[in-house]
């Protein structure tokens, strides 16, 4: 539809029409009911305005979507069609990794390449707007929803949020592509004491240099979505803060499409006490710029009265229908309304053999391994010129045990497979191999009697059964030559509603992990969580510790890939591992003090603690290889810079080991000495490099006057002369370093 068509449109359309469209109602009320139930009450809707809706959330499956599509179309009076959006947070029916799993690659590539096929079956199965990506910047493990961020860099995760974006919109008229959200605006990611919808304390400054950047970096990606936070900043609910969606979003990052209220915020700005009632909370919203009310009572029931009583100028009311009429019309819904598939061409694309590939592909490169005493790969051809231990124990005969061992259930929280026996498992990834002296067992319950997810109690058939597991998996470990124990935390203990104040497994699995290395200490764990756990004892008690996250569809056939050696391991940490409990939040960008203490001792009135020294376990940027790469000092083409000029930085890595292996190289930057302070280290970029066994290959890095910029102690965005250290090296607590000058 032409641009001029599109204003016809608009100023041909009722006050009811247009309030209709800034109206987002869940499925079940186009479907069986009529009632919209929020956090204030219950509304009954007219049929007339149940007609008139604009979008809709929570239904998927293309037959269902299309006739609902045609009964709306036919009540709305000009028979505008409807959006259907939906949460596709990390793959659609093939499932991809947990969205931290995928900055664990480091690979913006394979992100794009995620998301490219998710928005391709999800737009075969009719959908059009997917809630994604997150993108909030993550310091807290104990929050659930860390799961679905990137992590904890401002770097990484503005250069995820430009490819997630590349891969679900694409080019937007496009059938196999979608709109994409970015959420949650803003600073969701920091709330009080890792609870999930708390407020949020952060400074501007902070929240400039921090929190805002993977955001803008969407907005200037052309994303065509924003949703608000759920959390208070500033102690104003994102839904009613007129100078965060106004003055920052819109003027300051320039974004122009469609703003949407997170799951019925907008009413819930009542609770957050600056809105008497649901008619006040859509007159702060509407103001504010929201310009669509996800199932909540606000604007259903009272925006037409407050334009019609002159509170709400009828122009912010066009404004918002303006833009939810373009993204209609980007999206082609006016010349096709029924932009699905047929349903043979959508049974080619939903876990095609393709996506499947990529998916395997990356799992294993999400995978991050954090200890390996040379007992893996498994193979033993593989494991002979990898740096193994001599005494290491020969592949043999394996056990593989544990509640993980035949689960289906490794999606993350937020995927919804219509067919778990799609998921495959580790047992038949390890069956798939083919190899002899292959054992396994269930070992101990997933989660310990008693214990809740958010969904419920969780409840454990018996004590008996519980004790057979156990006294099997004793009897096999014993008489293995190797140990693998797969372990970890359910998926619903991470995601939305997921907040921990504990970070381990349950103790269940630890008397498991415990009992079976009393018996033979040649463990090898792999974890599977959705947030970083406090992982010490596993550790300890194992020859190896891999992490896997919530792996999705191909996750069974990627470990055995990688363990058994037909993949290396190259994930690195895209959100800090702590020691404890006690050191979260923790991230590695964190900002000098006036009394410093070295991070691996503890000493008297020097900042830290007095139990525990200030170093994670493991740090951002960190994960073992099974080879070992070796890194050059840092060499500067110049020792001094002025603006519009550049410095290249390069180091040489090389293979020492006897087997390839991929190295993620990062770049850190530091100002030691600004108006204000500025972190002990910042990441400036990365690059993946693939390494025959002996090869060397050098890395250079470009560094620019605009990368040094921050805010002053005038909150004025600038680059300050001065001495700046360049640390390239492995992880973020590499001392590899050289400094020049900014003139």
């Amino acid at each position: 539809m032409t641009q001029d068509k599109l204003k016809e449109l608009l100023q041909d359309m009722s006050l009811e029409e247009k309030v209709g469209q800034m109206i987002q109602l869940p499925a079940d009320v186009l479907t069986g009911g009529g009632l919209v139930t929020g956090p204030t009450g219950t509304t009954q809707l007219t049929d007339e305005q149940v007609g008139m809706a604009g979008s809709v959330l929570g239904i998927e499956g293309a037959e269902k979507i299309c006739e609902l599509q045609k009964r709306q179309m036919e009540k709305q009076p000009h028979h505008i069609p409807m959006l259907f959006m939906l949460d596709v947070i990390n793959g659609f029916e093939t499932i991809f990794p947990i969205p931290l799993a995928l900055g664990c690659t480091f690979s913006p590539e394979m992100a794009e390449e995620a998301c490219a096929a998710a928005a391709k079956e999800a737009t075969s199965d009719g959908l059009h707007v997917t809630f994604s990506p997150m993108l909030d910047l993550v310091r807290d493990a104990r929050w659930g929803r860390v799961m679905e961020s990137p992590g904890e860099d401002p770097y990484l995760n503005s250069e995820m949020a430009r490819a997630m974006v590349r891969g679900y919109q694409g080019d937007l008229h496009a059938k196999d592509k979608m709109a994409a959200c970015l959420k949650h605006f803003a600073g969701y990611g920091a709330p009080d004491g890792g609870r999930d919808y708390d407020n949020v304390e952060l400074s501007e400054r902070t929240l400039m240099e921090d929190y805002l950047p993977a955001y803008e970096a969407a907005v200037k990606a052309g994303c065509r979505l924003a949703m608000t936070s759920f959390n208070t900043l500033n102690r104003i609910p994102s839904s009613g803060n007129k100078w965060l969606m106004r003055k920052i979003l819109r003027e300051k990052m320039g974004f122009d499409g469609v703003v949407i209220s997170d799951y019925s915020a907008v009413e819930e700005m009542v609770f957050h006490g600056i809105a008497a009632d649901a008619r006040e909370a859509a007159k702060l919203a509407v103001e504010a710029g929201v310009d669509i009310d996800m199932v909540s009572n606000a604007y259903a029931g009272h925006l037409t009265e407050l334009v019609r009583s002159g509170e709400v100028p009828e122009k912010l009311v066009d404004e918002a229908v303006w833009r939810i009429l373009q993204l209609k019309n980007d999206l082609g819904l006016f010349e096709e309304p029924l932009r699905v598939v047929d349903s043979s061409e959508a049974e080619k694309v939903l876990l095609c053999g393709d996506f499947r590939q990529k998916a395997r592909e990356t799992a294993a490169a999400s995978f991050v391994l954090l200890k390996n005493e040379g007992v893996l790969p498994l193979r033993e051809d593989g494991r002979k010129n990898s740096g193994a231990e001599k005494n290491a124990a020969p592949t043999g005969s394996i056990a593989w045990i544990g509640p993980y061992v035949d689960n289906h259930e490794i999606y993350g929280a937020w995927s919804f497979p219509r067919n778990k026996e799609e998921i495959v498992t580790v047992k038949q990834g390890v069956e798939a191999k083919g190899l002899p002296g292959m054992a396994f067992a269930q070992g101990c319950y997933l989660m310990d009697k008693g214990c809740a997810t958010k969904y419920g109690q969780i409840t454990n058939p018996s004590d008996e059964q519980a004790d057979l597991w156990m006294e099997e998996a004793l009897r096999l470990a014993e008489s293995s030559d190797q140990v693998v124990l797969c372990l970890g935390e359910h998926k619903d203990l991470s995601g939305e509603a997921g907040s921990r104040t504990s970070l381990g497994i349950p103790e269940g699995q630890m008397e498991l992990l415990r009992k079976v290395r009393q018996v033979n200490p040649n463990i090898v764990t792999v974890l599977f969580c959705g947030r970083p756990l406090a992982v010490g004892e596993i550790a300890e008690l194992s020859r190896a510790l891999l992490v896997v996250w919530m792996p999705g569809t191909e996750g069974g056939n990627a470990i055995a890939d990688v363990l058994f050696g037909d993949r290396i391991p190259q994930g690195k940490l895209s959100m800090t591992f702590p020691r404890s409990l006690g050191q979260v939040p923790v991230y590695y960008n964190h900002f000098p003090t006036g009394r410093p203490n070295p991070p691996h001792e503890i000493h008297l009135f020097r900042n830290g603690y007095l139990d525990q020294v200030t170093a994670p376990l493991y740090p951002f940027g960190y994960g073992l290889s099974y080879t070992e790469f070796a890194y050059s000092e840092v060499k500067l083409d110049r020792r001094e810079m002025k603006a519009g000029e550049r410095i290249t930085a390069s180091v040489t890595v090389t293979n020492t080991g006897d087997i390839s292996g991929v190295e993620t190289v990062q770049l850190y930057l530091r100002d030691p000495s600004a108006s204000v302070a500025r972190p002990v280290r910042s990441l400036k970029g990365f690059r993946k490099v693939t390494l025959a066994p002996g090869e060397s290959r050098e890395v250079r890095f470009v560094i620019e006057e605009p990368m040094l910029r921050f805010y002053d102690i005038h909150m004025d965005y600038v680059s300050e002369p001065g001495r700046f250290e360049v640390y390239i090296g492995g992880s973020s607590d590499t001392e590899n370093r050289a400094e020049f000058v900014l003139g």
